[in-house]
């Protein structure tokens, strides 16, 4: 069923004309006259190649003729001037230097204009992919997604090249061969060369649209195949845990397996096409050879005139071919660009309303009225929530797993709409503002950091772009995070390895929040952003993560109730509804859910405490080893 996010362009198949017209602006774009002047200098390289490909055919007769002594019949006759065979083979060879050199002219003009637009597409399907809404990523493997946009981006380098590069050139040239047909010789062997191209053209077309079924059949294996293998390279800890390598290895063989069977199908087509078109064209080339002998015993024709034919047959055979070679790679370019456009295609969930103003943040007012959320309409999320975070409190949401507290601070975010109420900053709904502005005044510790495979410096930087050094520093160091960064030994240069891999949860989690420090916004959120370290880590980061939030509103969706006992408010969720609200001491004394919870996660923290006060620190196993190996074991291109 098609989506109701997906634009038409999205919902139609691909083809050649919406292909084109989708490239077009690229090929010939307005503000860049330098590559304007390179594709007029290309058709003008192409003309010239193409006339001196059709003349090398006449000089090569004229060379035939000559050492014949027929050198008067031929047609362009040089009059009275007898040209000697010598020089007529110097004017051979002189006109294949000028195809070859025009040839290449071409193409080297043509391949700045090229790479353009293959560039231009690239940066707008990743701009479009940055835009798209949550959900969308959500719904989709990586993996497949990173390939789908590697074969359109290599699937629209072949259509500009083709239809360039070959389908013009090839219409050109096949004009000019039934010129110098029609003049050279008469119409029957215009109607022999037009049955055997038409005939040419029929086989190919529907041999093509025979193997486009299997190349996309291909292409899905691949996909499949492709996407199994990062699926299991992203989870190779998992693996381990489980001894999976083996069962790792057979999931894997089983997509390649259908990916050989495709292979093998798409390279036996190729052959078959390649063979049927062989020999209908070498069935019309002996068709007119023997027109030709004919007249040859006739007298009407010469040797040279037949030596003519053949070369031009054969000279027609090229652009034939390139026709065939332009048509399935055109074809499989559609297939291949099909799911690119539907990406293209596909509306944001999630968008500016037309006119919407930045978000003004005058005091940070927070307001949840009446909210209805739910992912599936069958299955309600959130039901009625109302809350008021005032400038400068911290309201905390705590609640079992699944009870709606990070739907919440997505909500905030817009990475989706609520389907009922409405949410407010300082008064102002914030569907009516832009998203830019929105998140400009929001900053989030998620409860899973991903960091950036880059070094610890460019992570911390992320919050700020263009921060100094001096206020990286202070960002690390109040979320404590500064003294471990200076004992590795690259300091804020080392790397943090693929998602932050090198750190532990604990010093991933501090770069988060030495992040988010350095954005230093209004309003804060906090996803359990202590969930990933052990109480006594815990302990040393609360004093900095209360100092970032003075002052500001802040939310904080909490695991450890231990974080939350100085808030203003502490809202208990359950099933997607505020079942307690008030204070830490005002909920104990109630005795209700919040009271349990409380008492269960006291002898958790305590039975905690006495295994560190036993030596077994889980988040002291830092991997600052990682960092001290050599370089020659801890390279990606290490074996």
């Amino acid at each position: 069923m098609t989506s109701k996010n997906q634009s038409p362009r999205g919902r139609e198949r691909a083809t050649l004309t919406s292909t084109v017209r989708l490239l077009w602006p690229y090929i010939w774009p307005t503000n860049r006259t330098d590559l304007k002047v390179r594709v007029a200098l290309a058709i003008a390289m192409m003309l010239l190649s193409k006339l001196a490909t059709i003349a090398i055919p006449y000089a090569f007769k004229w060379v035939t003729d000559s050492l014949a002594g027929n050198l008067p019949s031929t047609p362009f006759p040089l009059g009275h001037v007898v040209v000697g065979a010598g020089a007529l083979t110097v004017l051979y060879g002189a006109l294949r230097i000028v195809m070859a050199l025009t040839q290449q002219g071409r193409d080297a003009f043509f391949a700045a204009v090229a790479m353009n637009a293959v560039r231009k597409l690239a940066i707008e399907v990743f701009e479009h992919l940055h835009h798209l809404s949550l959900r969308f990523h959500l719904e989709r493997k990586t993996g497949g997604l990173t390939r789908v946009l590697e074969r359109g981006r290599n699937a629209i380098e072949t259509i500009i090249r083709t239809s360039m590069l070959t389908a013009v050139p090839t219409i050109v040239e096949f004009a000019l061969i039934v010129g110098a047909m029609l003049f050279s010789f008469d119409w029957r062997y215009v109607v022999a060369i037009s049955v055997t191209v038409a005939a040419y053209l029929a086989f190919t077309t529907v041999a093509t649209n025979w193997r486009i079924g299997i190349r996309r059949s291909m292409n899905e294996s691949d996909t499949d195949a492709n996407t199994k293998a990062i699926d299991s390279l992203l989870n190779f800890e998992t693996v381990k845990y489980f001894g999976a390598e083996a069962r790792e290895t057979a999931r894997y063989d089983k997509a390649m397996a259908r990916y050989e069977r495709m292979s093998v199908r798409t390279y036996v087509s190729l052959a078959v096409l390649n063979a049927g078109q062989a020999i209908v064209f070498t069935l019309g080339l002996t068709a007119v050879l023997m027109m030709c002998v004919a007249e040859i015993k006739e007298g009407r024709k010469t040797v040279g005139d037949f030596v003519f034919i053949n070369l031009m047959m054969l000279q027609l055979y090229q652009p034939l071919n390139f026709m065939g070679m332009v048509y399935r790679d055109i074809k499989q370019a559609i297939v291949d660009i099909e799911a690119m456009f539907a990406i293209l295609g596909q509306n944001p969930e999630i968008d500016d309303l037309p006119g919407a103003q930045a978000l003004r943040v005058t005091a940070g007012d927070v307001r949840f009225e009446d909210v209805e959320f739910a992912y599936d309409s069958e299955r309600p999320i959130l039901r009625g929530i109302s809350f008021e975070a005032r400038p400068g409190q911290t309201i905390a949401l705590v609640g079992p797993s699944g009870a709606g507290k990070s739907t919440i601070s997505r909500l905030l975010f817009r990475f989706y709409e609520p389907t009922g109420g409405r949410i407010l900053i300082d008064g102002q709904d914030i569907r009516q503002v832009t998203q830019t502005s929105l998140r400009a005044a929001i900053g989030m510790v998620p409860q899973d950091t991903v960091l950036f495979n880059d070094s610890i410096l460019y992570n911390i930087r992320y919050g700020r772009e263009g921060a100094s050094d001096a206020d990286v520093d202070t960002a690390a160091e109040n979320a404590q995070i500064d003294a471990f960064i200076r004992s590795l030994p690259h300091g804020y240069d080392a790397a943090v390895g693929e998602r932050g891999l090198k750190l532990s949860g604990g010093e991933k989690q501090r770069v988060a929040i030495a992040r988010t420090m350095l954005k230093a916004p209004p309003i804060l959120v906090l996803d359990e952003a202590t969930s990933a370290l052990d109480t006594f880590t815990e302990r040393e980061i609360q004093s900095a993560l209360e100092r970032v939030s003075r002052g500001r509103t802040t939310i904080v969706i909490a695991h450890r109730l231990s974080t939350v006992v100085d808030a203003d408010e502490i809202l208990v969720l359950d099933k997607g509804v505020i079942v307690e609200r008030g204070t830490h001491d005002a909920l104990i004394e109630r005795g209700g859910v919040y009271a349990a919870l409380w008492s269960r996660q006291r002898e958790a923290d305590a039975a905690e405490e006495t295994l560190q006060r036993a030596g077994y620190r889980d988040d002291e196993r830092s991997d600052r080893d990682a960092f001290a190996l050599p370089e020659t074991i801890i390279s990606p291109d290490a074996p």
